[in-house]
């Protein structure tokens, strides 16, 4: 993965850790904002793809104009084979796109909650090397089915599909890996109107005093990075 193009739909869902893999890593990054109306790039302009989150749901077309735009160029970075991965938002439109439809999860998620891995994950070289379980960050009140020929990855008590991979080149994470303090704080600050009370929703002070697991999230991040882009990464368990 020598070129990296990220989507982002608004301005405080930032990239957290996965630009600081890919400074790591040598790998060039370029940018669609779409809150700033930027326009897509050629696909030969890069190599990989990283959707990002946002508050928007995939069928609001008639708010955010940019919506059907950027569904008609992910079905071609789709076809053009190109590495994918879509974040929460991300992955509700990578899942559209495939024929699999999004719609309103039985709760809202929001907050750190364990996610558990599936038997199938185990076989996915992309992201096999997950734990059974582990604590992650969500952000979302809708889910989607799963697109057909993929594996369902993980799931959690509050949402049945929290990721899928297909094809080992497409994955699609209803959590958030990524989230660095910075990132985690902003997102706090810009959405703190939908952390009303619920069974899976945390308060504010909840969520950002809970930041043990940014750490090992990011590096979880990194070696998923690592694989899809077709540099395995051998883990030792013990070090995570």
């Amino acid at each position: 993965m020598n070129t990296l193009l990220y989507i982002q739909h608004v301005a405080y869902e930032t990239q957290g850790s996965i630009l600081d893999w890919a400074k790591e890593n040598g790998v060039r990054v370029s940018s669609t904002r779409l809150y700033e109306d930027d326009s897509f790039p050629d696909l030969s302009m890069f190599d990989s793809l990283v959707i990002m989150g946002g508050p928007m749901g995939v069928y609001d077309e008639n708010k955010f104009g940019w919506l059907n735009r950027e569904k008609r160029f992910v079905e071609k970075a789709i076809k053009a084979k190109k590495n994918i991965l879509g974040i929460c938002l991300g992955a509700q439109l990578l899942a559209e796109v495939l024929g699999a439809p999004v719609r309103k999860n039985g709760h809202r998620e929001i907050g750190w909650f364990p996610i558990m891995t599936t038997k199938e994950n185990k076989g996915v070289a992309t992201t096999g090397f997950l734990p059974e379980s582990l604590t992650a960050f969500h952000w979302h009140g809708e889910t989607f089915d799963l697109p057909s020929g993929s594996i369902r990855i993980a799931l959690s008590e509050a949402c049945g599909n929290q990721g899928f991979v297909l094809d080992e080149r497409i994955v699609g994470l209803q959590f958030h890996l990524e989230v660095t303090e910075k990132s985690l704080d902003e997102m706090v600050r810009n959405g703190r109107h939908e952390l009303a009370p619920d069974k899976y929703v945390q308060d504010g002070q909840t969520i950002l005093s809970n930041r043990n697991s940014i750490k090992t999230d990011n590096d979880y991040m990194s070696i998923m990075l690592n694989n899809l882009s077709g540099d395995p990464e051998e883990i030792d368990p013990a070090s995570m």
